[in-house]
Parts: structure tokens; sequence; C-alpha cells
């Protein structure tokens, strides 16, 4: 993978809380708007993810916002990272996501996982025990209607008779996995087309699971998301965003993203999130260092992305970190990394 083939981009997940609530039009109006901004800066991908029934409005839909973000925009990659796809029928996952690659000229990559929120489950009658099979056979069934196939499909949780499936996509997508955990890590490796990370924490684990599984750790693809704050002061950007965090951080302790929610702590305050290191405060010089580390040691990784801004925060009040991730970060990350190639 050359250089220039790695992306860099954006994250979403439009939450509106209450304490920082704008009617939810205008939200998303203007984070469509601050997208088509992004890609004429010169970032290459957008990212969204999923989850129901919160408080905040937490993206319930992320195809529908795809396809307007494709509508809007011309060269990003658009993706979800992720989609919690034992919710869901395979058969409509398969069918929503050829429409939105059709669309967008096939600029569009599945992202999904296994999820974790009991209360989601139970609302969608699902047994929380069996989300790797779900998961496993989801994807199975995915590929099969995305090949045109008429073969009938019997699994342990889905059957298909033998129908197609139409229309199929012209480019196929990737079918990208996000995990955690160790086995689930060697199970993305498995049936996965590349990973979704999050915090850089399991890069390791992803190509090691690689190996395992019977695959190249050179043919692995990592989809890095990243929790940092990148700023030209990120103590005094920290300060004002910092509650942002507290909330998003403290919402997913609260669902089980990271453990059994009784056994991991919530934070009091927005230091201790860095003194844990689940948030990571950059001017563009470090970004640029940071970065270029990450890159230049992990080449699974094609694309790295940040959230666009926090829960609540304006659309606004993250287009600064934007434009300087955009005009002062990548470049620099490019060019030094094609220096180093070069030498």
């Amino acid at each position: 993978m050359s250089e220039q083939d790695r992306t860099f981009g954006l994250w979403y997940d439009f939450r509106n809380p209450q304490r920082w609530h704008r009617p939810f039009s205008t939200l998303y109006r203007e984070a469509l708007d601050q997208i088509a901004w992004a890609e004429a800066l010169g970032l290459g991908s957008v990212w969204l993810t999923e989850h129901h029934f919160c408080d905040d409005g937490y993206t319930p839909s992320p195809f529908a916002l795809a396809a307007a973000i494709g509508e809007r925009t011309s060269t990003m990659t658009i993706g979800t990272n992720l989609i919690v796809a034992p919710l869901h029928n395979p058969v409509r996952l398969a069918e929503d996501a050829a429409t939105v690659s059709l669309l967008t000229g096939g600029r569009f990559e599945l992202g999904v996982g296994q999820g974790y929120w009991a209360p989601e489950f139970a609302a969608f009658d699902r047994d929380l025990r069996h989300r790797p099979s779900l998961l496993e056979e989801s994807i199975a069934l995915i590929r099969r209607a995305w090949s045109g196939s008429g073969e009938p499909f019997e699994g342990k949780r889905f059957r298909l008779p033998s129908v197609r499936v139409t229309p199929a996509p012209e480019r196929t997508p990737k079918l990208l996995v996000g995990a955690m955990a160790d086995r689930a890590i060697e199970r993305a490796a498995r049936i996965g087309d590349g990973f979704l990370s999050t915090q850089n924490a399991h890069h390791q684990s992803y190509v090691d699971a690689l190996e395992r599984v019977g695959k190249s750790p050179e043919d692995g693809e990592i989809y890095a998301g990243q929790w940092a704050v990148i700023a030209e002061d990120p103590e005094r950007e920290w300060s004002r965003i910092g509650e942002h965090a507290l909330y998003q951080l403290n919402n997913y302790i609260s669902w089980g993203a990271f453990g059994p929610p009784d056994e991991v702590p919530r934070f009091t305050d927005p230091g201790q999130i860095l003194d844990a290191g689940a948030f990571q405060l950059w001017d563009p010089a470090t970004a640029v260092d940071e970065l270029t580390t990450l890159l230049r040691d992990r080449p699974q990784i094609k694309d790295v992305h940040f959230w666009a801004q926090l829960p609540g925060e304006p659309v606004e009040s993250g287009s600064a970190r934007v434009e300087l991730l955009a005009t002062k970060v990548v470049p620099q990350v490019r060019q030094r990394l094609a220096v180093e190639v070069a030498a």
C-alpha cells in the first residue's frame, strides 16, 4: 500500500445530549456542510457509528446518513465504524449497503461488530449470548447476497431460501469487523476484510491473530479510530471540551463497551480521562510525530479517523480541529513518510 492510498478522516455519532441540545435538523445539516468542506480540504474518509434508544439520539440510521453524505461528496470513502450487525436482518444490511455503494460510485465500506449493550438486544429480541454466531452468520449471508448467488442459506440463526438479493453492488464493499476482546479480534481476523480498531490498543493482537488463522500479516488492513484532540493549544482546548469527553466515555462505560459496567469505574472529571490515556492531547507537531510513527510502524493501517466533534459540542466548535488536521497535520505526515520511503 502506498502512502497516498492511506486516508485520513472524520468520525461521527451525531449525539445531541439534552444538556447541549440543538435541533437535530440543524445538527445534521451543519454536519453535512462540514463533511463537504472537509473533503475540499483534502480529507479522505468519513465514518458513521450506530446505537439505538439513546436519549441523545445517537445515530440509529447510518445508511440514511451515508447516502446523504454521498450526495454531498465525490471522493471520500464513506464507512460505518460500526453497525451492530446482530440487531439487524443481514439481508437488509446487504441490500442497504449495496444501495449506498451504488449511489456513491463504490465509495462505501461496511463495518460491523457484535455489539454489547443489553437493552438494544432485548428490544430487538436478540439473545446477547448469541452475538458471535449472529455476527458470523450475518457476514456469511451478506457475502452470499452480494455475490449474486441464489443458493439457499441454512444457519443456526438465519435461513434464506433459494432467492437472489438484488441489486448487487458494482464494486463489492469491504466487510470490516470491529472488536476489542482477544477472542473477538481473532474472529475479526478470520472473517473480516479488515479490522476496525479503537484507541490503537489492539493492533498487534490483530496482526498476531492473522497468523493464527492462516493469513499473512502483510495482507491485513486496519482502520484506526483515534481518540485524540489536535489543537494549537490542546490543554486550553481540553478545558473547553473536556466535559463533552466525560459525557461520551462515561456513557460507553455504563453500556458495557469496556467490560462489565459494574466493574469499570466511571471518570469523575476530564483530567482523569487524560491520566488514564483514554484521550490524547496533541499539538500539531506532536500529532505529526505520533501519526508518522504509528503509520511507519504499522503498515497494515489503511485509514485513521478522528471524532469530528464530541457529543454535544457544536459542529462549528470542531471545525478548527478538522481544519488543523487537514491543513497542518496530514500534509506533513504524508511528506515525512514519503521521504522515509524514498530514503
